[in-house]
């Protein structure tokens, strides 16, 4: 299996390119969890799976409680199903709360802080209100409970990690901070072992075909852990060997490519932070090498959108440049023919 059919089996298992998804709310639960640190990327990426490709969606499935966003793993932002959010947060927040410990030293976050904090939050937010960030934040800062630089996101972070806050409903640009308890009316309730077969399973149904060593980077589980949920997750996949490493995936994959190949070969674009790339350990199967300081500039963590033809990332873009070029900035790895940049205008304009 080459890198180039891994990744057009990765177009097709993520649902970028064949049938989409009838609602924003199935799209976040079929990939389990979606980067959201940069929240328009992310409901872009959520629209463009949807058959409809339509950014309302998104928004719809945020008022309706159906999609939250917390850190549920890797100690960064994600869209995620709200009534898996719980069973997400038992399995990983332990282990991010314990390495966040000496961070907390250094900023002076003490038991009396954290808990002063939560009760500020509590207090504002019962009884189904909602909270702009910005507005949490004037609470504390009113009540003497900042003053370092990143207190407040540590805060706010811990809070969520600790199942007490999440963002929920979309207000005025942004998703407003709720009580978790409040907001998610009917959470999943499993078993340990159960969580983790699902995880396993839910990741390589919608990332496969993927490695062990993908998803151990996606969701940084302990491998006992991992073990544990591949021997629930495996008899439910397909396992094939490329350059020596294993790949698991969803069975059903390679039809759904096969059925759907002429639109995986065809140029697209996806916003910065896409699942395409972030979801995985090991990025070359769509990005090679020598390009991937153009796509992460000095490996500084912001991931710019990509060009992807045939699977494979062939340049970058940005929202930029003049109405003669469809308002956007392609810088492409190599050359983009005339026919290519107004192609790449035209799916730029059709972006959600």
């Amino acid at each position: 299996m080459s890198n180039r059919e891994i990744a057009l089996l990765r177009l097709a298992a993520q649902r970028i390119i064949g049938p989409g998804f009838g609602s924003a709310g199935e799209v976040v639960r079929h990939l389990t969890a979606m980067q959201g640190q940069d929240l328009p990327g992310a409901m872009i990426s959520t629209a463009l799976r949807t058959s409809t490709v339509d950014r309302g969606l998104v928004v719809e499935a945020m008022n309706a409680g159906e999609i939250v966003r917390s850190w549920p793993m890797r100690g960064t932002l994600h869209l995620v199903p709200a009534e898996d959010l719980g069973w997400m947060l038992a399995l990983t927040a332990p282990r991010v709360m314990k390495s966040a410990a000496r961070r907390r030293v250094e900023l002076d976050i003490d038991d009396r802080r954290l808990a002063r904090a939560g009760e500020l939050a509590v207090e504002a937010l019962s009884g189904g209100r909602a909270l702009r960030r910005a507005e949490l934040i004037e609470l504390w800062e009113k009540d003497g409970l900042l003053g370092e630089v990143g207190r407040s996101y540590h805060l706010l972070a811990h809070l969520a990690w600790d199942g007490l806050l999440c963002f929920g409903p979309y207000q005025g640009g942004a998703q407003s901070l709720v009580l978790l308890d409040e907001w998610v009316a009917s959470p999943r309730q499993l078993t340990r072992e159960e969580s983790l077969g699902e995880w396993v399973l839910r990741y390589f149904r919608s990332h496969g075909p993927a490695t062990i060593k993908d998803f151990a980077w996606w969701t940084k589980l302990t491998q006992p852990d991992i073990k544990a949920g591949l021997a629930i997750a495996r008899p439910h996949l397909d396992s094939m060997t490329a350059d020596g490493a294993e790949y698991l995936m969803d069975p059903q994959t390679p039809d759904l490519l096969a059925e759907h190949r002429t639109d995986a070969q065809r140029m697209l674009l996806l916003p910065g932070f896409d699942e395409f790339i972030l979801g995985y350990g090991d990025r070359s199967a769509a990005l090679p090498a020598e390009h991937a300081g153009q796509v992460v500039p000095g490996n500084n963590g912001m991931f710019r959108g990509t060009v992807v033809a045939d699977g494979r990332i062939v340049g970058t873009w940005k929202k930029g440049g003049t109405p003669k070029n469809g308002q956007i900035d392609a810088m492409p790895f190599a050359t983009f023919t005339k026919s290519k940049e107004k192609a790449l205008s035209e799916l730029f304009l059709a972006l959600p």
